[in-house]
């Protein structure tokens, strides 16, 4: 898995394997979500946003399956 670290009020780092197309977001308060089949480019365009709280609620939440890990 390739871990960014980010500078967010919320998110601490986003992960991607690219392998099983799982995208992993660690937030500040320790928890860690996992999201399947995540297209390489999204994990991309995480990276490149603005904000990435807000990416995360527009083109990530209630688009994938996930699972809280932590």
């Amino acid at each position: 898995m390739v871990n960014q670290m980010v500078l967010s009020t919320e998110i601490e780092w986003i992960g991607y394997e690219k392998n099983t197309r799982m995208l992993q977001v660690e937030f500040l308060s320790g928890s860690v979500y996992q999201y399947d089949n995540v297209p390489e480019h999204l994990y991309y365009d995480f990276l490149a946003a603005s904000s990435y709280g807000h990416f995360l609620d527009e083109e990530i939440k209630g688009r994938f399956n996930y699972r809280k890990v932590r």
